[in-house]
């Protein structure tokens, strides 16, 4: 069954990633000045403290001459610490962005736009993806406006129980919908290349008659405002091939995703503020909740394949990073704009599923490493697909910090290593860590960590957002206070599962992509021990170490949370009951949420009802 309408056929190039590309449609771009100060901005300072912290080790470690160990040591926290200090003043940029007050302008009516909404599937409840499209429609056929829109459910469906489903739910809904609403839906008979080749088909076959494409995901729900606004952005920015919306969690019913959600939308405020600051004209790509140019993007991001070490070629994975680098190497900006309200996405239920997700996103973010020397791609583009691949990469980095800092104990005396010096064989040599070195580092990281959490929860007035909205100050602080516990008990657990995701990676065991569990898994005693058998036993190791005296006791927040991996792991799929770790989607509900749960509820029981009756 196909619902489409008359082809309008566009082409899309293999790009060669070998030879630079300009598109000569492109009209270039502005206001890279700006970004550039930005960038001193963020940047600048995170380097030089990183500076300053290997400065003050050199000093601890230069007396008797450095060691392997030591030089080991200042290289694995320096790395690891300049991560952490560019987030902190990229949100201290974001804070000085929002601050400021901008004088109000007129700007001109933009021109009309016929934008299509994509909506790519794939073995997703059919109820629930056509539920939020039937809310995104409607609300924008409510609220009018300068474009015309049309919505396309795009399958790759290979169960043909769920593609039954699908086609079902279309046809209810085609039946239901407001007049002057158009729904199309076509199922591709193989699913090639994935979510890249469902968006190229469509570009090839009916791209043409759209200027513009806003691509959505299975879980996506937008405002018609936020869809207006994106829209509205593109037509009036000429030079623009791609922007970016600010997803904002929603949905969450678990202790562990009640706790994502809150961070993204208290804390992340203030950082995407100040990585759009940063971005400029030379953004990012998330795969979904964005807006296109659709011929830009037919013309520069067709993606090819990979190949790899041994002759065998590969699909990338994490396309959307790559797409976003080629329209910028072409001359199209690439822009994020967070200030856009009214864009959604859910996250995973339980630490499980999160997991899953995330090795899938390892894999493909680990790609962009063999990309980095592709030709004629911006500076920051390259940075956008190095920084994704360090995302994981970091992670076995802080496990070998973390064993380093075990094995080197409370000093010489407590130390579970023992080395020794060429020159002299039979006298150990120990790494001049003191306890009270340990300590101040520690400190140090801990506080960095912890940084950008307090100043997004004071940011949260210059983002519009009062606190009274979130239940006043006291709730909102007790919210922080009980998501920095949950990030303290998870971080070392997701490190260790992501340090197993790069590994999984590099020996090829990543076994492909599958839908999320919009639910939650239910997963058994005995798969939650094995999936976490590496944590539980270096976190035992720790605590053994601690209580014997040889490990620093400041390890002990990281030794508790593994050694109890498994309990969290079951914990984190729990439903969190508190009036806490609120935001403003779920203090005071968007009505499009409202709706899209009214319509989902619809076809579910519309789907149900037609199963159980008799054939005819």
């Amino acid at each position: 069954m196909t619902f489409m309408p008359p082809r309008a056929p566009l082409e899309m190039p293999v790009q060669d990633l070998g030879r630079a590309h300009k598109d000569a449609a492109a009209p270039g771009t502005a206001g890279t000045d700006t970004a550039l100060l930005w960038r001193i901005a963020a940047f600048g300072p995170a380097v030089l403290t990183t500076g300053v912290l290997i400065r003050v080790m050199w000093g601890w470690f230069d007396r008797d001459g450095f060691s392997a160990l030591e030089a080991t040591l200042i290289t694995l926290i320096s790395f690891n610490f300049f991560w952490i200090s560019l987030t902190l003043f990229t949100v201290l940029g974001g804070m000085f962005a929002l601050a400021r007050t901008a004088r109000p302008t007129r700007v001109a009516r933009p021109d009309p736009l016929r934008v299509a909404l994509l909506v790519p599937v794939h073995n997703e409840l059919p109820w629930y993806v056509l539920g939020n499209a039937c809310a995104m429609l409607e609300e924008l056929r409510d609220q009018g406006g300068v474009h015309d829109y049309d919505l396309f459910i795009l399958s790759d469906t290979t169960d043909d129980a769920v593609a039954k489903d699908e086609e079902r739910a279309v046809l209810a809904l085609r039946a239901s919908l407001s007049p002057g609403l158009t729904l199309y839906y076509r199922r591709r008979a193989e699913n090639t290349e994935r979510k890249v080749g469902n968006i190229a088909d469509w570009l090839r076959n009916w791209g043409a008659d759209y200027p513009a494409m806003l691509v959505l995901d299975a879980d996506s729900l937008m405002t018609g405002k936020a869809i207006a606004r994106l829209a509205d952005a593109l037509a009036r920015d000429p030079s623009a091939g791609l922007i970016q919306s600010y997803p904002h969690l929603i949905g969450a019913q678990s202790v562990f995703a009640r706790a994502q959600q809150f961070a993204n939308g208290v804390y992340g405020m203030a950082l995407a503020e100040g990585l759009a600051r940063w971005s400029g004209q030379e953004g990012n790509y998330w795969g979904h909740n964005a807006i296109l140019r659709t011929r830009a993007f037919a013309a520069c991001a067709g993606l090819p394949h990979l190949r790899h070490w041994s002759g065998r070629e590969s699909l990338i994975m994490s396309h959307d990073f790559v797409e976003a680098s080629l329209l910028r190497r072409a001359g199209w900006g690439v822009r994020f704009l967070p200030r856009i309200r009214g864009s959604y996405e859910e996250t995973p239920t339980t630490l499980t599923d999160h997991i899953k997700r995330d090795r899938r996103w390892c894999h493909g973010n680990l790609q962009h490493l063999g990309l980095l020397r592709s030709k004629g791609l911006h500076a920051m583009s390259r940075f956008h697909l190095f920084h994704g691949a360090m995302g994981y990469l970091l992670s076995p980095l802080w496990f070998v910090l973390l064993v380093i800092w075990a094995l080197i104990g409370n000093g010489e005396q407590g130390s579970v290593l023992t080395y020794f010096s060429p020159e002299n064989p039979l006298m150990p040599t120990w790494p001049d860590m003191t306890e009270g070195r340990h300590l101040l580092v520690l400190l140090v990281m801990y506080a960095m960590l912890l940084a950008p959490k307090v100043l997004g929860v004071l940011a949260l007035p210059l983002t519009g957002t009062r606190y009274r909205d979130l239940g006043g100050v006291g709730r909102v602080a007790l919210s922080a206070v009980i998501e920095i516990v949950l990030s303290v008990l998870y971080a070392p657990i997701l490190m260790v599962q992501q340090m197993i995701a790069v590994f999984r990676s590099l020996a090829g065991l990543q076994s492909g992509w599958a839908p999320q569990a919009r639910a939650g898994g239910r997963y058994p005693l005995r798969a939650l021990v094995l999936a976490h058998a590496l944590e539980t036993v270096a976190g035992v190791l720790l605590v053994a170490g601690i209580a014997g005296g040889l490990v620093t006791p400041w390890l002990m927040p990281i030794a508790i949370s593994l050694a109890l991996a498994v309990p969290l792991s079951a914990l984190s799929g729990y439903r969190f009951k508190g009036r806490q770790l609120g935001t403003a989607a779920t203090c005071a509900e968007p009505q499009i949420i409202h709706a899209a749960r009214h319509y989902r509820a619809q076809l579910r029981d519309h789907l149900d009802g037609s199963a159980q009756a008799p054939a005819e």
